[in-house]
């Protein structure tokens, strides 16, 4: 997983404020007079949830005007309640009108992940791991990865270099799944093998790779794998899982699922930024 030190933060934030910027800065702020007075804002949540993101919001704040002091009021991956402050800014007015939407942009962002990926942890049992998956947004997969670990979940690999995962395509464009899978083992990476039917399980059951993913499966074909697997894999489930039936997917004894919501769906959380 690609870290999010100061220098990616800082890349990704200066690309973001370029689109908003290009080609002749902020028309509009430009008209104020008192542009370069110092004044306070703070930035409030408008619901509940989780927070993250707070690097990406202050850098961006911070590549506007050096001046800036960005005081956090809470960390990423606590709670929050609505009408709670999140930040004080301490800026000239024009960085902060300048900066304020992507700043909110990042923040929001993040945190709508991490909220919703805390409310599918809450309807798991302990033992089952919420994962994400590479349905994310170009450029920001490390943001979004890591505001769902933010939330409670687990990053499943961060992109095809990472670990094999075998699907169907795969095994389509192969001579033969068993066959692949001996191919995957001998490379000494971690390998997922993703099945859709229990004759495809019986094919692979006893070669020695970590995990198996059950794609779509009904709960009634899963609990007849489960018991050929004999706990010698590591499983995961796949497939339109949601708030609604997490929690009965969660019972069959799954160690994890993977949910693409959490990325490529998840509502941006809803906050504003006052002048104090």
């Amino acid at each position: 997983m690609q870290k999010l030190n100061q220098s990616y933060i800082k890349f990704v934030v200066k690309k973001a404020l370029e689109e908003d910027l290009r080609p002749r800065g902020d028309i509009t702020t430009k008209l104020i007079n008192s542009k370069n007075k110092i004044i306070k804002a703070k930035i409030v949540a408008k619901q509940d949830g989780i927070i993250a993101g707070l690097e990406f919001c202050k850098a961006t704040f911070k590549l506007i005007g050096r001046e800036t002091v960005f005081i956090k009021k809470i960390s990423d991956g606590k709670k929050i309640k609505k009408n709670k402050m999140i930040a004080e800014i301490r800026a000239k007015i024009k960085t902060i009108l300048i900066a304020e939407r992507t700043a909110l942009n990042f923040l929001n962002h993040a945190s709508g992940i991490a909220t919703l990926t805390d409310q599918f942890v809450k309807k798991t049992s302990k033992e089952t791991k919420i994962c994400c998956t590479r349905k994310t947004t170009p450029n920001l997969r490390a943001l979004e990865k890591y505001a769902v670990k933010k939330g409670g979940g687990y990053n499943h690999r961060y992109n095809l270099s990472d670990e094999i995962l075998i699907k169907d395509n795969h095994i389509s464009a192969s001579n033969g799944l068993k066959e692949l899978v001996k191919r995957a083992v001998k490379t000494k990476k971690i390998v997922t093998v993703e099945i859709e039917n229990i004759n495809q399980l019986k094919q692979i059951i006893g070669l020695k790779f970590k995990r198996i993913l059950f794609d779509n499966m009904k709960t009634s074909q899963i609990k007849k794998c489960l018991k050929l697997c004999k706990n010698r894999y590591q499983t995961e489930y796949s497939g339109n899982a949601s708030l609604k039936n997490i929690k009965q997917i969660s019972k069959i004894g799954i160690n994890r699922i993977s949910v693409g919501a959490i990325t490529h769906s998840a509502k941006s959380f809803d906050t504003t930024l006052l002048f104090r």
